[in-house]
């Protein structure tokens, strides 16, 4: 999912790594475990079907792109007739096809020769968890929680809906998928709580030696505050608690900056892409 955060005021300092330490996080170990980390996140939305194999994809069946769609093609060499699959698979829900470093060279031209339109493009930026996160003064008063019953969690995916546009409608449902997720051992969901009404959201997901960071989304109302900046520092102290290597996320045009200023740098792109109804 992409990543929405308050972000462009906060003071943080982040020493930016010197090009070994550059090449270390853009090395093909790192980058398989990222994508790992970022397809077993994505796919676990796959409650009405998901598949592993020449094609991996999740469909939740919500009526939101960000829900169902394919994380990667094992080879180009029957593309047409893996399109053909992947809309089969998931025709009548919004769906993306994310196209990564775990891509094979060339998809992305093989979709658009096949129909598919570019969406928008994200950065993948990765961070050593070897650096200690410098102190982040929150706004006064609040929070940082780890949702860990099922009584806050419509709250928080109240939040993070509205701020990706997600219709109340469809919020039951992902209750539902997100309290049912096979992989929720691997899951801490942080809810950033001002005044006992959650404010902030984000999830990590701790797999494959990388904290991936998803969902960080700020409420329309308290953005430009530190939220962002306190929630992005609690899901890096998560990934170190979890003994994770790496942190990792796609930021947001609006979420970048902030990211970098954490000490986070672009080691590739995901390149989203859709065919037409």
């Amino acid at each position: 999912m992409t990543n929405v955060s308050s972000g462009a005021d906060e003071r943080l300092t982040a020493a930016a790594p010197g090009n070994g330490a550059l090449r270390d996080l853009r090395d093909p170990g790192s980058m398989a475990r990222v994508t790992a980390n970022f397809r077993q996140y994505l796919t676990g939305w796959g409650v009405a079907d998901r598949g592993e194999g020449d094609l991996d994809y999740f469909r939740s069946g919500l009526a939101q792109p960000q829900f169902n769609g394919v994380v990667r093609v094992r080879s180009l060499d029957a593309v047409e007739q893996i399109s053909a699959t992947a809309r089969d698979r998931l025709a009548g829900v919004p769906w993306w096809w994310w196209v990564g470093p775990d891509s094979p060279a060339g998809t992305s031209l093989a979709l658009t020769t096949h129909g598919a339109q570019e969406v928008t493009t994200l950065p993948v930026m990765v961070r050593s968890l070897d650096q200690a996160v410098d102190p982040v003064d929150p706004p006064a008063g609040l929070r940082i929680e780890a949702v860990t019953d099922h009584d806050r969690l419509p709250e928080l995916v109240r939040t993070y809906s509205a701020s990706m546009g997600v219709a109340p409608s469809l919020e039951p449902d992902i209750v539902r998928i997100e309290s049912r997720r096979r992989d929720n051992a691997d899951i801490v969901r942080l809810a950033a709580v001002l005044e006992d009404r959650v404010v902030g959201t984000t999830t990590v997901i701790a797999a494959h030696d990388v904290a991936g960071i998803f969902l960080v989304h700020v409420a329309d109302t308290h953005r430009r505050r530190g939220i962002g900046a306190a929630l992005t520092a609690a899901a890096l102290r998560v990934g170190r608690d979890r003994g994770t290597r790496l942190a990792a996320l796609a930021a947001s045009p609006a979420g970048e900056p902030l990211y970098r200023r954490f000490g986070f740098v672009e080691v590739s792109r995901y390149r989203l892409f859709a065919f037409p109804a």
